[in-house]
């Protein structure tokens, strides 16, 4: 069903060879996104050129929305942004620029990894897939990436319950998630994106480009 020849280092986790079949059977046909791009956020952003992580809950479920990267909708949907639209409003916020590119694919090319909780969803049924065991694969990638610093920016609360498995010198960012049903509770002026950068350039790294390339 999967093909993981793009994964790279990434395939060596033992989530890979000890729980996907599992999950797999349990899929079925219809699941989004669709198989060639469950994993495209690990494919995008192999382990050693990410820098920050950006951990959400579960893909869109709308067909067509989801895209393999946490937050990203391919740039040809023309549908509601929801989350993604709120996103943008805290990028022209906190930064003074301004984002209408919704594919985020320029991000994971800059060292982002942007990973749901969950890797997949049925169509119409938000969370359905969450305890199916995508749980474990997220705890290794995390437990992978300890090996240096990182920034991590945890929108809500799936993705703060990974926080106990972040154990270095990495920054750490928590918020509501922007969802239009939580981001008036915290996401909405917690500044991510200017702290990440400063981070970043505290550390003599380039800072992102979150705004349109």
């Amino acid at each position: 069903m999967f093909d993981l020849s793009h994964l790279e280092s990434w395939a060596g986790l033992p989530f890979f060879s000890d729980d996907l079949d599992r999950i797999a059977d349990q899929l079925g046909q219809d699941f989004l996104p669709p198989s060639n791009l469950t994993f495209a956020a690990l494919e995008r952003t192999l382990p050693d050129r990410t820098r920050v992580v950006i951990i959400g809950q579960d893909p869109y479920h709308t067909p067509g929305k989801a895209d393999g990267l946490a937050f990203s909708i391919p740039d040809d949907f023309g549908g509601r942004l929801d989350s993604l639209g709120n996103i943008f409003k805290e990028i022209e916020t906190d930064l003074g620029q301004t984002r209408s590119k919704t594919s985020l694919d320029d991000w994971a090319d800059q060292g982002v990894l942007l990973l749901n909780t969950a890797l997949t969803v049925p169509p119409g049924q938000p969370k359905a897939h969450a305890k199916l065991g995508w749980s474990k694969l997220v705890t290794q990638v995390i437990t992978h990436l300890n090996d240096r610093p990182r920034a991590y920016i945890l929108w809500g609360g799936p993705a703060q319950s990974y926080a106990k498995h972040i154990a270095g010198d990495h920054l750490i960012l928590k918020s509501a998630h922007p969802s239009p049903l939580s981001c008036h509770r915290g996401f909405f002026g917690s500044r991510p994106f200017s702290t990440v950068n400063q981070w970043l350039i505290d550390r003599g790294q380039e800072p992102i480009h979150w705004a349109d390339p």
